[in-house]
């Protein structure tokens, strides 16, 4: 308990309160909701998190902890601080791409090659699915890669890994890249011969009312977005690295609220932008040549929860973001977890949360 109460002290003094309470102490046995995700920010010494969850389509629950900026002491808001989502831009990015598949103008099975005849030629063809699902054997970040700082294009950022030879056969494995949906994004726009910013932009975000999600454009001022932070070598919070997303776009390119990742997750268990079938292929994982399930459909982690009904959703990691979206078809239930902080154990605070709203 001495180690708890010392913990508490320095977060108070250090980070202040939450967004509508004071994060007094840590509960030793938490009972609520707000009593885990507080123990949660309090262990992680996380400037700024939010929480939203909605059942039935409703919001239920929705608070900020925390800081956007800790040094003018701007607490966080669900409804307006943008957090970088990081890789829940894939299963956004998968829904706007299912408009063109409903649209009869890209096929998951045909080849990539279709889409972007141009695209340097591997040693085996692969097609939209299997680069969706992280099977075709496009690499993902190596080096300081993840640390670019220049205002690329989605086009100027496929320069970067487009003349490597792939991992392996398609199918044969399961690698996740997202460089493989920076691609994607590219075919996106191809086809859709409308940038992918906008178009994204034009059907999924202004038809869902999420008017807080956008890209994460480095140069340009967005108010509400947080700043993000890192823990250095010695457990210090400090700023991250100074990045630019614009070039991952559909990989992890963009910023949004905890409430506007709700509306998101509600399309998703009662579909009004894309068909109900087009959807289920992108919520069915893929099998691998060898009979492994990859529990990864095109854009989404499949699994069970903890009644084993299905669960749908992704994490994020990037510069100054941990974020989790988690989507529970059958008890129409949506959770989502944006935060400020590199290298968060997102999924142990998801975990509980699906143990006090699924039942």
């Amino acid at each position: 308990m001495k180690k708890i109460a010392i913990l508490a002290l320095l977060y108070t003094l250090v980070w202040g309160s939450s967004c509508k309470s004071s994060v007094a102490t840590i509960k030793a046995n938490p009972e609520t909701p707000k009593d885990f995700a507080t123990n949660f920010l309090i262990n992680e010494r996380i400037p700024g998190m939010a929480i939203t969850v909605a059942k039935h389509g409703d919001i239920i629950w929705s608070e900020g902890f925390g800081y956007a900026n800790i040094a003018k002491k701007i607490k966080v808001k669900p409804d307006e601080t943008q957090f970088r989502i990081a890789s829940i831009s894939k299963p956004i990015s998968a829904v706007c791409m299912a408009t063109l598949i409903d649209a009869k103008l890209i096929d998951l099975d045909s080849s990539i090659y279709a889409y972007l005849p141009t695209y340097p030629k591997k040693k085996y063809d692969f097609t939209i699915r299997q680069v969706g699902g992280h099977t075709a054997g496009i690499r993902h970040y190596k080096n300081d890669e993840f640390l670019l700082n220049e205002p690329l294009t989605i086009t100027q950022g496929i320069d970067i890994f487009k003349n490597d030879t792939l991992l392996f056969k398609p199918q044969s494995n399961y690698k996740y890249s997202t460089y493989g949906w920076n691609l994607l994004s590219e075919v996106t726009q191809t086809v859709a011969k409308t940038p992918f910013d906008t178009y994204t932009k034009n059907v999924i975000f202004s038809p869902l009312k999420m008017l807080n999600t956008s890209l994460d454009y480095c140069n340009t001022d967005i108010p509400n977005r947080t700043l993000f932070y890192r823990k250095n070598e010695n457990g210090k919070i400090e700023f991250g690295s100074p990045v630019c997303n614009e070039f991952k776009a559909a990989g992890g390119g963009f910023i949004s609220t905890s409430e506007d990742l709700i509306k998101f997750g509600n399309e998703i268990i009662h579909p009004t932008l894309i068909s109900e079938t087009v959807l289920n292929e992108l919520l069915t994982p893929q099998i691998l040549d060898s009979g492994k399930n990859t529990h990864y459909g095109v854009g989404f982690s499949v699994g069970l929860s903890k009644n084993k009904t299905p669960r749908f959703g992704h994490s994020g990691g990037g510069v100054g973001a941990s974020t989790l979206l988690l989507i529970y078809p059958e008890e129409e239930v949506v959770i989502s977890i944006v935060t400020n902080l590199s290298n968060v154990p997102v999924y142990d605070l998801g975990n509980q949360l699906e143990a006090l709203f699924i039942n």
